[in-house]
C-alpha cells in the first residue's frame, strides 16, 4: 500500500506545533550568547527531543530565505550539518519528498548519513513560517552504499516574528534524530547541543550576508 505522504507531512506539523507550545519538561543543556537549546526524551524513539531558540536580525522572510528547505537552496551553503539536499519527488505546493546527505561529524565518529523525509511548508496567522519534516520511504531512494540511512522524527522550524521588533525573528528549531549505526550514547549527546548552537551562529552570519 502506498504510504500517505500528506498525511505523515500534516501529523509532524501537528506534532511540531504541540512542542512548540509546551513549556514544561524541557531542560537546558547549552547557552551560548542568545541561544539556548533544551531537550527531553523523546517519545518517538529510545533518543532525545532538542529544542533550540535564538533571535536572529532580520525579518522573518528574509531568515525564511536561509532555511527553507531546496535543491540549490541557501542552506547546502551555510548549514556545515548539510552536505548535499535533493528533491526527490513533489507532492503538492507546499509537500515535498527530500534526501538530506549528511558529512562525517565529531571527529569522524559520526559517518555520513543521508535521510529521506516528506517536508511540509506551513504559514500560521501570527506570521510564522515553518518547515516541518519526518522520515519517510520513497522507492526512488532505497539505502544506498556509503551513507549509513538515518530516521528524522519530527523535526524542523519555526520562523517566528517578534512583537513591536520587525528586523528580528525568532527561530525555534526541533531536531529529533536517529542516527543509526552503533555510536555511543555520549556521542550524540554531546553532538547535538554543540551542532545546533552552530547552525544558530551560521544561520546568523548566512542571514548578514544576505542583508548586506
Amino acid at each position: 500500500m502506498p504510504m500517505d505522504y500528506t498525511e505523515a507531512a500534516r501529523a509532524a506539523a501537528d506534532t511540531l506545533l504541540s512542542y512548540s507550545k509546551e513549556q514544561d519538561g524541557w531542560r537546558l543543556c547549552k547557552k551560548s550568547g542568545d541561544v539556548a537549546v533544551y531537550w527531553r526524551p523523546s517519545t518517538e524513539f529510545t533518543g532525545n527531543l532538542y529544542k533550540g531558540e535564538g533571535l536572529v536580525a532580520a525579518k522573518p522572510e528574509l531568515v525564511w530565505e536561509c532555511l527553507k528547505p531546496e535543491p540549490d537552496g541557501l542552506r547546502v551553503k551555510w548549514d556545515s550539518n548539510v552536505q548535499d539536499f535533493q528533491l526527490l519527488d513533489t507532492v503538492t505546493d507546499d509537500i515535498t519528498i527530500c534526501r538530506t546527505v549528511t558529512p562525517s561529524a565529531a571527529m569522524g565518529i559520526i559517518s555520513p548519513r543521508d535521510f529521506v523525509d516528506v517536508v511540509m511548508i506551513k504559514r500560521y496567522e501570527d506570521g510564522s513560517i515553518t518547515s516541518n519534516a519526518t522520515n519517510v520511504e520513497h522507492p526512488s531512494c532505497p539505502p544506498q552504499r556509503h551513507f549509513v540511512r538515518g530516521f528524522n522524527h519530527p523535526c524542523g522550524c519555526f520562523c517566528a516574528p517578534v512583537p513591536g521588533e520587525p528586523e528580528k525573528t525568532k527561530v525555534i528549531s526541533f531536531f529529533q534524530t536517529d542516527l543509526s549505526g552503533y555510536l555511543p550514547k555520549s556521542v550524540v549527546e554531546s553532538f547535538f547541543p554543540y551542532s545546533m548552537t552552530q547552525f544558530y551562529n551560521n544561520l546568523s552570519k548566512a542571514v548578514q550576508a544576505l542583508h548586506v
